[in-house]
């Protein structure tokens, strides 16, 4: 491990480090556009430009592609490399349009962050900026702002070394150089484009689904897990600030998720995440079921608990199809609860949707389902069986009223809108994951937790209650 000196500090860099990254590692902070850890070298920005002392007056190169030699000794806030990176920002803002105003990443762009600190100086540039093409289709979720771009290639970098589908490159040179898709392929088969956004270090790359929705300041972020598939990605679900509640529009809106964006999380997803993850707004803001039911007629909380009691008690050969979407907690109150008295089997709640990528080597698993493993880990893996029931305890989506056993009574605990419900002989509308605290274990034993970002819907309930609610002894044979 070669010893290196930056800004007069000893700094013990790995084998095969760059200066970039053992300055990072050692809490220094290098600024660069193009430079993005898990990403190969470009070193087009030269932002991240340092000076190396030496006998013969010093040399000065960019950090990015500069290995960590013993002994070396690295200035990274000198005069001269503060002249350096005012000059280069000069040179990026050159062509560069004023839309801060109107930009979805102003609050988050680098750009913007980097001329405060190291330029802060007004343009010295007399000529016209360069005009480029504006709100440029690059896939039905993904607009270009050419103008904005600094030609990072970030986001060629990574359809090339990351989703690989190798969709974008860079046309023509100089200051007419322009960021497009390639001709034989679309990045609407990428299952992992809306990575460029996130990447992108400016307003470049704009998110049609994000697009002038909201100010990145009036939303926090709450983590959570993407219930996509198995592989149970760690997400931060933005959504408005308690302080910047509106009152004048839909309510809804204070509760909305605005985006998803990827968790950094190295034993799970790294920095990345599908597009199915994005759209997680589209799944978990369907309609809601509004309150338990007995036969589709609305009753109170505790009327529909001590009917379903009821079934329970008289239940000879009841069956449970237990929800592979619940959480840690909810899997061990329904276990607790059903396990010594109901027959249990794990349903799976969603299927591949048609044309949905089924898995890959890069986050994609085949299980659509967020929880199976620590339900079969539970209840086993025996598949659904309902044949000789008198009793159907249904948690969750994915279960069809045809299958039920003709005169067998059934009990269904479901969030979202839906005609069967109305069907059951007790119906529960339970909360989502939005409205409650747990953990999803994904197919390598992970355990992430998630956070409720809102209150529970009104006249919902928490499954994990419900089983607290049905508990009874076994049936003690005499």
């Amino acid at each position: 491990m070669p010893e290196i000196f930056i800004d007069g500090v000893a700094v013990a860099a790995k084998d095969g480090q760059t200066v970039m990254e053992a300055a990072r590692d050692a809490g220094v902070y290098i600024p660069g556009f193009c430079w993005h850890p898990q990403l190969s070298v470009a070193g087009n920005c030269r932002l991240c430009m340092v000076e190396v002392e030496g006998e013969t007056g010093g040399w000065m190169d960019i950090a990015c592609n500069m290995p960590a030699t013993r002994g070396m000794k690295v200035l990274t806030n000198s005069p001269r490399v503060r002249e350096r990176r005012k000059v280069m920002l000069e040179m990026v803002l050159l062509n560069h349009p004023v839309d801060c105003g109107v930009c979805d990443k102003a609050g988050e762009c680098m750009l913007q962050d980097y001329h405060y600190e190291h330029n802060g100086a007004p343009s010295v540039s007399t000529v016209p900026k360069v005009r480029a093409t504006k709100f440029h289709d690059l896939s039905s979720r993904i607009l270009l702002d050419n103008e904005r771009c600094v030609l990072c290639s970030r986001c060629v970098r990574f359809t090339r070394e990351v989703s690989r589908s190798h969709a974008l490159g860079i046309v023509a040179r100089g200051d007419h150089s322009l960021v497009r898709c390639d001709e034989k392929r679309s990045l609407d088969d990428d299952p992992y484009s809306d990575n460029v956004v996130d990447i992108c270090p400016v307003g470049a790359l704009l998110s049609r689904r994000f697009l002038y929705k909201s100010r990145v300041w009036y939303l926090q972020k709450t983590p959570s897990v993407c219930p996509g598939c198995e592989r149970g990605c760690t997400i931060d679900l933005w959504h408005r600030k308690a302080e910047w509640r509106l009152n004048a529009l839909d309510a809804r809106h204070n509760t909305a998720i605005e985006r998803v964006t990827p968790r950094e999380n190295p034993a799970v997803n790294g920095p990345w995440i599908c597009n199915k993850a994005r759209d997680l707004p589209d799944l978990l803001e369907r309609a809601r079921a509004e309150g338990p039911m007995l036969k589709g007629r609305r009753v109170a909380m505790a009327e529909a608990l001590a009917a379903a009691r009821q079934l329970v008690e008289a239940a000879r050969r009841p069956v449970a199809l237990v929800s592979s979407w619940g959480s840690n907690e909810e899997l061990a109150a329904a276990h607790a609860a059903l396990a010594g008295r109901f027959r249990c089997h794990v349903k799976a709640d969603h299927a591949p949707r048609p044309g949905e990528r089924l898995a890959d080597d890069l986050l994609i698993r085949p299980d659509k389902n967020p929880n199976g493993r620590r339900a079969r880990e539970l209840f086993g893996e025996a598949p659904p069986a309902l044949e000789g029931a008198d009793l159907v305890l249904a948690w969750g989506e994915g279960f069809d009223f045809a299958d039920v056993p003709r005169g067998a009574r059934t009990i269904l605990l479901n969030a979202f809108l839906a005609p069967e419900n109305g069907h059951a002989d007790a119906f529960f509308a339970t909360t989502l994951q939005t409205e409650r605290a747990g953990h999803y274990t994904n197919f390598a034993g992970t355990v992430s937790a998630f956070t409720p970002i809102c209150p529970a819907a009104p006249h919902t309930v928490d499954a994990e209650a419900v089983f607290a609610a049905l508990a009874v002894r076994p049936r003690v044979s005499a």
